[in-house]
């Protein structure tokens, strides 16, 4: 069984009349020895488990074989989506029963054990190449999160106003204290890793799309980027997708916790519209107080302080979600999530961040830290 956690209460695009009320989640995965946690480089094999045609799921190798993604559908309701992530999960992780491995939900892998190998193809190898040590053991699992937006333009402007709010929705979510059997003393030791790559963290300022897109069009000729779809930035326009993307967010260990970074963005996204809408453009901040915000995030979680990059002072961090729910409440209240949001942060409250939860299970071993990982075949009887 699970520790006590809150609550559980790259996809496809279809027309809607109104595109920031849809979203969908890409969810990466650890597979791994059920026994004892240690890594497994057999992700292509669970993948193939989940091979058939499904519209409202589609499954993806990672950076490592031992990783695996599950993307929803494009989804207009929590429900919806819950329903999406709950069923993708459940796949999966009968796909690895099959092969007698499991899949847990960390943003950095817990137990000791060899990373497996690079995932093959062309665009895998090409990004080992580039940037060989940083990710030869190089295993963080997000949640992304995609919302729809008219055109790029908006995206981009859009973004800009969620910038305040990126240290927040990291501390949030923050999934990865322990990395190969070592307590890192961070909530998030993902973030720490994913700073090791050129231009990581809060993304700048852009005026318009065509200055974002000359902006990782110079990093992709300077040789510090791959390709378009390669930069590290923790929200950005889609490469491929008509969306804001958001990358900010650990992997998730509960369908409750992804849903609750799922609505919330969009809430943001949906905000952030409206201010656009009446003529607010969004804020200047300090980038080096940008930078100390999300490392104070990936540090301490919600369970210390933050930094508030309007007031340019240390405030507590649950402080700071409170107040970027109260910036979406409106927009939450529309769709009819904030009573579901407000239920859910509350119990991150209570019973802690996936960073804590994990903390409190090593202390009674890794048979129990394992246990409060795992992705189950089915989640409802065992959160």
């Amino acid at each position: 069984m699970n520790t006590p956690a809150v609550e559980n209460t790259e996809p496809a695009v279809e027309q809607a009349t109104e595109p920031s009320r849809t979203l969908g989640v890409e969810e990466e995965f650890l597979v791994v020895a059920p026994e004892t946690g240690a890594s497994s480089g057999r992700g292509p094999a669970v993948l193939a488990g989940v091979a058939d045609v499904d519209p409202q799921h589609s499954f993806h190798p990672e950076l490592m074989t031992s990783q695996t993604e599950a993307a929803t559908g494009v989804c207009t309701s929590s429900a919806q989506l819950s329903a999406q992530l709950r069923s993708a999960r459940e796949r999966m992780s009968r796909a690895a029963q099959a092969e007698g491995l499991a899949l847990i939900s960390s943003g950095t892998p817990p137990f000791p054990g060899e990373p497996g190998a690079i995932s093959p193809g062309t665009h895998f190898t090409r990004i080992a190449e580039a940037y060989r040590a940083v990710v030869t053991d190089y295993q963080a699992c997000g949640c992304h999160v995609h919302v729809g937006v008219p055109d790029r333009e908006q995206a981009v402007a859009v973004i800009n106003h969620l910038r305040r709010w990126l240290p927040s929705l990291l501390a949030m979510s923050a999934n990865s204290p322990f990395h190969l059997g070592t307590d890192t003393g961070h909530d998030s030791w993902r973030a720490v890793q994913q700073s090791r790559f050129p231009g990581w963290g809060i993304p700048p300022r852009f005026r318009s799309a065509a200055e974002h897109d000359e902006h990782v069009a110079r990093l992709i000729e300077c040789g510090v980027l791959v390709d378009e779809a390669m930069s590290f930035w923790l929200a950005r326009p889609s490469p491929h997708l008509p969306t804001v993307e958001l990358r900010v967010a650990d992997a998730a260990t509960t369908v409750g916790e992804a849903l609750l970074q799922a609505v919330v963005t969009r809430a943001l996204v949906r905000t952030a519209q409206r201010e656009l809408d009446a003529g607010r453009e969004a804020p200047e901040f300090d980038p080096r107080l940008e930078q100390a915000a999300v490392w104070t995030a990936a540090r301490h979680g919600l369970d210390g302080p933050g930094i508030d990059l309007v007031g340019r002072r240390r405030v507590r961090s649950a402080e700071l979600v409170h107040r970027m729910i109260r910036w979406a409440a409106a927009e939450l209240e529309e769709t009819r999530d904030l009573a579901t949001v407000r239920k859910l942060i509350a119990g991150l409250l209570h019973c802690g961040t996936g960073a804590r939860r994990q903390r409190t299970a090593a202390a009674r071993g890794d048979r129990a830290l394992l246990g409060a990982l795992q992705v189950t075949r089915d989640e409802r009887g065992a959160r």
